[in-house]
């Protein structure tokens, strides 16, 4: 699983971050970390104080490359439709959930400022360049000049979370893909 050269802090974080979004925070306990990792105790509590810091960090690190990928997907269209769209489109595996959007379910994530951070840092960021896209369509004129380009990214991304949610609770993938259709109809609706 993972090489000989790897840093037992990057195995930790790797281990983290699959285990949360496999388990969730309440379900991911420091020992399965470190077994998952190859680590003993002592290197966890070497590396981070406690199953909090780590936990961050692999958010963190979940967040980094949840962004890197909306960067990607959002660089490959020419207008701000075609961005927009393509951050929805994207394949994705709605059974899964998003690694992200998972913490924003768990009780101890919401009820901690330090847990809640890199996910509410995450969502902002992410609503925040859709909305920045949004608003270049509207300056060019290429969307409608009624569209609220915060009101809207926000809207991408309540159906993405939502189709998640919709699609773990069906155990299929088809509502996402139906929540994701509607908002590509109603995107494309505001073209002007």
């Amino acid at each position: 699983m993972y090489t000989a050269g790897m840093e037992t802090s990057e195995r930790l974080i790797e281990s983290a971050q699959a285990l949360l979004w496999e388990r969730g925070y309440v379900g991911t306990s420091p020992k399965a970390i470190q077994e998952r990792a190859g680590a003993g105790q002592g290197s966890m509590y070497h590396h981070f104080r406690g199953k909090p810091d780590l936990a961050v960090a692999a958010m963190r690190r979940s967040a980094g490359q949840l962004r890197a990928q909306a960067e990607e997907q959002m660089a490959r269209g020419g207008t701000a439709l075609e961005k927009a769209t393509a951050y929805l489109v994207r394949e994705r595996d709605a059974l899964r959930g998003c690694r992200v959007g998972r913490m924003a379910m768990d009780p101890d994530v919401v009820a901690s400022a330090q847990l809640r951070e890199p996910v509410r840092e995450t969502f902002d960021w992410l609503t925040g360049h859709l909305a920045a896209v949004l608003a270049e369509g509207v300056a060019s004129g290429e969307l409608r000049p009624g569209l609220d380009p915060d009101d809207t990214a926000t809207m991408i991304v309540a159906v993405v979370q939502g189709g998640y949610v919709l699609a773990r609770a069906a155990g299929s993938q088809e509502p996402f893909d139906s929540a994701v259709r509607g908002a590509v109809a109603l995107l494309a609706a505001q073209a002007a």
